[in-house]
Parts: structure tokens; sequence; C-alpha cells
């Protein structure tokens, strides 16, 4: 059993464990709101006691995939450094507009460019790689999971 303090300085308890947790859920106790464990004199923060501490949040998950999108950083990143002229890592992180730009200018450009455009691509594709390989899992999906970015 729990006796807390309030935000508005009153007691309140006792209060089982399940009741604290399902305060802590619902917000009405913050990690800092002070508690005491009953037949103790010490009070402490509700974030000292390892029971009351809810669990983290789970990782960001691609929608209907149920995957955290960290998955896609390595075949993402070999397939920008060996195929980054023709997109294919575009393609793996769902950016297909991108990747059929980088597909149509290293082709087609190339043609018209004696392969100097291709070039060009496959030294983006490169650097891409490189970054994607070079992130942590954690930024990689921040980056290019939840914040769609399509380029570098």
């Amino acid at each position: 059993m729990y006796t807390i303090i309030g935000a508005d300085g009153r007691h309140y308890g006792p209060v089982t464990l399940e009741q604290m947790k399902a305060w802590i859920a619902e917000g009405r106790v913050a990690p800092a709101t002070l508690v005491q464990v009953q037949g103790e004199s010490e009070w402490k923060q509700a974030a000292g006691f390892p029971e009351l501490t809810p669990p983290p949040a789970p990782p960001p998950v691609l929608q209907g995939m149920g995957r955290t999108g960290a998955e896609n950083k390595i075949a993402a990143g070999i397939c920008g450094i060996l195929l980054g002229a023709l997109g294919v890592h575009k393609f793996i992180l769902g950016y297909p507009l991108e990747g059929m730009i980088m597909l149509l200018v290293s082709v087609v450009g190339g043609i018209v460019t004696c392969w100097i455009s291709t070039f060009v691509m496959a030294v983006i594709g490169l650097i891409e790689g490189i970054v994607y390989l070079t992130k942590s899992d954690e930024q990689f999906v921040a980056t290019y999971v939840n914040n769609k970015r399509g380029w570098f």
C-alpha cells in the first residue's frame, strides 16, 4: 500500500499497487510525485520505485508492417553502395518517386550524357549507402522512416 502527496498538497491513500499503476497510466501520478510505502517514514519520488516505473515505450512501427524500419537499414545501405545508380535503395526504403528519378537519370540521362549522369547517380547512391550504414538504428528510423527524408 502507498500514500501519495498530490499536486494539490493533500495526502491520498492508502492506495494499492494496481491503483497506483492505473493513476500513473492516467497521468494522475507523475514521476516526481512523492510516494511513501505504508509502514515506512521516508518519502521518495514515484520514479524511485521500480514497480511504479512504466515500461519504456515501444519503438515506432511502420504502418501495417509491424516492424520498426531498422531492418531495412543494412539492405538499403548495401544496395546504395553497390546499385546506387539504379535507385534500388530508394525502393527498399519506400521512396518510389526518388528511386524512379535515380533510375531514369541513370539510364535515360546516361545515354544522353555518355554515362556521366549515371556516374553522378552512382556517387550519390554510394554516399547515401554509407550515410545509412553509419547511422544508429534510432537515428535511421527517425530520419528515414518517421521524417520521410528522401535524399541524403
